[in-house]
Order: structure tokens, then C-alpha cells, then sequence
């Protein structure tokens, strides 16, 4: 296992995904941060618009087109803007982690579907590896180009995942309600990164149609492609992602089998946690204690009435749904241990 370090650059720095990379980057002992890009900060310290990284760094913010060759690359640019230059960032990195929806899904015809325009580099979606570890871990130690996944797609994927895995679940009817916080629902600055509200009090309520659909039917599929009714609502918060999710076991299982099922799928998972306790505060995933942590805690209870089985996950978005669950990736495409630059457990009170 090689610890030599790696020199790291991050292409879309000024948002709020951008930030928490260079905030992970920072801290990670095998790493190197060499340049951070924002083309509307350019000259700028990194920490003038992530103030939490002061005393931290001195790096400025520099401009995509003074970008030097560097080991891997993290791309944090808005949807659409890393597929049309992917060429050149590829002749500046051996590496690539990309952190928008600009290569998640294999099938290129799902594009015009899911994000309203024709794929620009379909020659290149083969080559990137849907990077959620705990799915795709052996591809991706193979891997030199990684695709970061959804926010509220990696709640719902991993809390549902081994319920299909294993076909205990009908296909055909799967509907899930997000609640997220403003930082991944919010409002966009002019690079193009999500930031949240001040107060984190915006509303809306998005019920069908939400692009993250794709990538849940895309990764759920094991033989037969589900069919998933997917809404999300924000809620009066800035971090954090709660996916409920409704589904219909194809047998009359018991409470005991299902735990079997997630304990063999995630028992030896460094960053999942089942949360189902008859005692004590939190007795089902919350996000709020998940804040600054790339656990995904999945909690589940089934309807004692029907064959209806409600899957609860919870993840804090800025992490394990975008830059946590980045760096985990890239910890298993160079071999390292998973956990490196990840072990901040949340904050209890918040």
C-alpha cells in the first residue's frame, strides 16, 4: 500500500461541495492540495469565501485555464460544464473524481430524460465508475475515473439496496419522500455551487421527475429495472437528507430477516450504521446528528398490516452525498484506508 502523497487539485472550489473537499483534502495525511479554481474568485483566498478554513490554508483561488498537471482531479462544477472539456481535464490528471451528474448514468439516452440535453462525450461514460463505494468498491479499485453520485440518490441507494440485492421487494412499486436541507436544495451562486439560505427556511416541494430518479433505478436494478416514484421537500434546515422509503416485501417476512439482510450486506461497511433502537434518543436515523460525518445511518419498520416495508436513511448531503463520499472513493482507487480524512463522528447536542 502505497503512502507516498498525491498532489490533488479542486476544479469548482467556491461552492459549498467544493468547500467541504478542500476542508477534507486539507486534513488527509496522503494529500497534497495544489490548486483550488473559481473563475469569479480567482485571485482570492480560498478562505475568503470558506471562512472556516482560516489559518488553514493560504492557497488563492485560481482560473480553470491556470491549472497545472497534478496526480487527480476533483471536478465540483456545476451540472454540464465538466462533459464539453473532459478531454482536457483528462490530459491534466492520470484521475479524475467528478462530482456533478455529468456521468453518472451508463446509458446515454437517459440524459435528454433526466437532464434535458443530448450527452456530449458518450465515449467517456464507460469509462467512469459510479463511485459509491459500499456498491461499486472492486470496480473502482480498478478504476481512474470515478462518478460522483447524487445526494439523494445515495440515501436511497444505500438504504434500499440490500432489499433488492437479495429480491425482497416488488419492483414494480417503490415511492420515496426526501427531506432535504437547503445546501442541496437551495439557491446556486455565480459559480454555480449550491449554497444554502441564510436561515435554511426555503420550502419547495418537487413530486415527480426529480433527476436523481435515474440514478436510483440505474443502481437499484439486479436484473429488473424498478420503477421508483421519487419527491423530495425542503425542510428548515441547511445540511442533511432524510429519504423515506416505501416498499412491498414479495414474501411475509419477519422483523429478524430483514435485520439478516442488512447485517450480511453492511455489517463489515466502515461508514453504515443501522439505527433501530426500542430505547434512548434517536431511535431512528437522524440527520442533524450526522452534520460534518460520512455515516449513513438506515433504520426500517415494517407494517404489521400489510406487506409494506418503510426503509428510513439518513446522510448530511455535503458528505457522504457528495465530498465525503469523493474522498472515500478516491481512498479505494489508491488502495489507502477507507477511512483516512473521514473518521469525525457528527456533533451531539446540535
Amino acid at each position: 500500500m502505497s503512502t507516498q502523497k498525491i498532489r490533488v487539485s479542486v476544479v469548482g472550489g467556491s461552492g459549498y461541495g467544493g468547500g467541504e473537499l478542500v476542508r477534507l483534502l486539507l486534513n488527509h495525511p496522503n494529500v497534497e492540495l495544489v490548486q483550488v479554481t473559481s473563475e469569479s474568485n480567482a485571485g482570492k483566498f480560498v478562505h475568503s469565501i470558506h471562512p472556516n478554513l482560516r489559518k488553514r490554508t493560504d492557497l488563492k483561488f485560481v482560473t480553470i485555464s491556470a491549472l497545472q498537471p497534478v496526480d487527480l482531479l476533483y471536478l465540483a462544477l456545476p451540472h454540464g460544464s465538466a462533459v464539453g472539456r473532459i478531454d482536457k481535464f483528462a490530459s491534466l490528471a492520470p484521475r479524475i473524481i467528478d462530482l456533478s451528474s455529468d456521468f453518472r448514468l451508463h446509458d446515454p439516452a437517459l440524459y435528454p430524460q433526466w437532464y434535458e440535453h443530448e450527452h456530449e462525450a458518450k465515449e467517456w461514460l464507460s469509462k467512469f465508475v459510479y463511485g459509491i463505494p459500499e456498491l461499486h468498491r472492486d470496480q473502482l479499485k480498478e478504476a481512474n475515473y470515478s462518478a460522483g453520485a447524487g445526494c439523494l440518490a445515495t440515501a436511497t441507494i444505500l438504504g434500499l439496496m440490500p432489499l433488492f440485492k437479495h429480491g425482497l421487494v416488488d419492483p414494480s412499486m417503490v415511492i420515496v419522500e426526501g427531506k432535504i436541507g437547503s445546501s442541496a436544495a437551495g439557491y446556486k451562486s455565480s459559480a454555480g455551487s449550491h449554497h444554502p439560505e441564510r436561515s435554511g427556511s426555503m420550502r419547495s416541494f418537487q413530486p415527480t421527475m426529480h433527476r436523481h430518479t435515474g440514478e436510483i433505478e440505474q443502481e437499484l436494478n439486479f436484473g429488473v429495472k424498478p420503477t421508483v416514484h421519487f419527491s423530495a421537500t425542503s425542510v428548515e434546515a441547511v445540511r442533511g437528507i432524510l429519504a423515506t422509503c416505501h416498499v412491498f416485501l414479495k414474501e411475509d417476512l419477519q422483523e429478524k430477516d430483514i435485520w439478516k439482510v442488512y447485517r450480511q450486506e453492511y455489517n463489515n461497511e466502515p461508514f453504515i450504521r443501522i439505527v433501530k433502537t426500542k430505547e434512548g434518543i434517536y431511535r431512528y436515523p437522524e440527520p442533524k446528528v450526522l452534520s460534518g460525518s460520512n455515516f449513513c445511518d438506515i433504520g426500517f419498520e415494517r407494517d404489521t398490516r400489510s406487506n409494506r416495508l418503510v426503509v428510513m436513511s439518513a446522510i448530511d448531503n455535503l458528505m457522504k452525498g457528495t465530498s465525503g463520499n469523493a474522498v472515500q472513493a478516491m481512498n479505494v482507487m489508491y488502495g489507502w484506508e477507507e477511512t483516512l480524512a473521514l473518521e469525525f463522528v457528527g456533533l451531539h447536542p446540535v
